[in-house]
């Protein structure tokens, strides 16, 4: 088949891309071309790239018939944010492409009200950041097309994505590296909040792995959204404990109030931490599993273990220790 990919050199692109040319699909990878895909892989030099700059095109009105002249069977619309944006797309593409299937988030869901949060209105409340209630528009829009006799879509909804090239969502929520200095270091850390807050990670190439199962089995995946996770989630003691163990470390918690820990990092940081632990997400993958036959190679904690690796061998994440092979609890 001939597949265009939006935004193919990020994150689930690096993966994905070089899954579908080893299928034998005939790929096109539409991106600005500012980075290069995260695996170096030989098969990318089978793949036609297109420079295109996605929010100006939106914005002309012409990102639509840049993706429709290329004639293709299917496209992955893995940079799409906006409502508006993915409404142009389908009105485009609706008759000319046989399948859309776009990347959404698990922030269409807000805080959680039933656990696991399954697909569907009551596992969760709504969200209420602006990046989740346009994930959840979308994927409401998209399920009304198919429907509706409309463009086959399919919507697909990664966790927090992890993989090497790119620093992790870590044990408390956010992105701060030094996170990692004291936890490799054997240090106390100050932990909002219970400590049984839930995170639900994924690795980039077992979000590809979905996308490609999609792709293949349209059918069952005509007018479905899915969760996209790691067959387990991680609560911040439990990640804790985990990443101190690759250190050889024991983990030291020192409970803190919110407030007091918005006093000791920055308001970035802290309000990273929020989104995610306020959320508790913990999601289910069955309907992936069965409709798709999504089967997930990595749990969260090895996934992190590749990524923090990856940053610490490239000079990138400053650790008190060295860091230990992964080996499964």
């Amino acid at each position: 088949m001939k597949i265009v990919v939006v935004g193919g050199s990020g994150h689930i692109g690096s993966f994905l891309v070089p899954r579908l040319v080893r299928a034998g699909h005939e790929v096109t990878n539409l991106s600005r071309g500012s980075t290069s895909p995260y695996t170096d892989a030989p098969v990318w030099r089978q793949v036609r790239q297109i420079p295109l700059d996605r929010a100006q095109e939106d914005r002309d009105g012409t990102f639509g018939d840049r993706v429709a002249e290329l004639q293709p069977d299917v496209v992955v619309d893995l940079v799409c944010f906006t409502l508006q944006s993915a409404t142009m797309l389908v009105n485009r593409l609706r008759g000319d492409v046989g399948h859309l299937l776009h990347c959404g988030s698990i922030w269409r869901y807000g805080a959680s009200l039933k656990l696991p949060i399954a697909e569907a209105a009551d596992s969760a409340a709504e969200p209420h950041d602006e990046y989740g209630i346009q994930k959840r528009a979308i994927a409401q829009m998209l399920k009304q097309e198919t429907a509706s006799g409309g463009l086959v879509t399919t919507s697909l909804h990664p966790g927090h994505i992890v993989g090497p090239g790119w620093q992790p969502i870590g044990p408390l929520g956010n992105l701060d590296p030094s996170v990692w200095l004291t936890i490799s270091a054997g240090s106390p850390l100050q932990v909002p909040g219970s400590g049984v807050e839930l995170m639900h990670h994924v690795h980039a190439d077992d979000v590809a792995q979905a996308f490609e199962k999609a792709i293949g089995k349209a059918e069952a995946a005509a007018g479905e959204d899915f969760n996209i996770v790691a067959p387990t989630a991680l609560t911040v003691r439990g990640y804790v404990g985990i990443a101190a163990s690759w250190f050889g470390q024991t983990p030291q918690l020192a409970p803190v109030s919110w407030d007091e820990f918005r006093e000791q990092t920055t308001p970035e940081f802290a309000d990273s931490s929020w989104a995610h632990l306020s959320r508790n997400h913990y999601l289910t993958i069955e309907k992936a599993k069965t409709l798709l036959g999504y089967e997930p190679r990595y749990q969260p904690e090895e996934a992190v273990h590749e990524s923090v690796r990856w940053l610490i061998d490239n000079s990138k994440l400053e650790v008190a220790n060295p860091l230990r092979g992964y080996a499964a609890p």
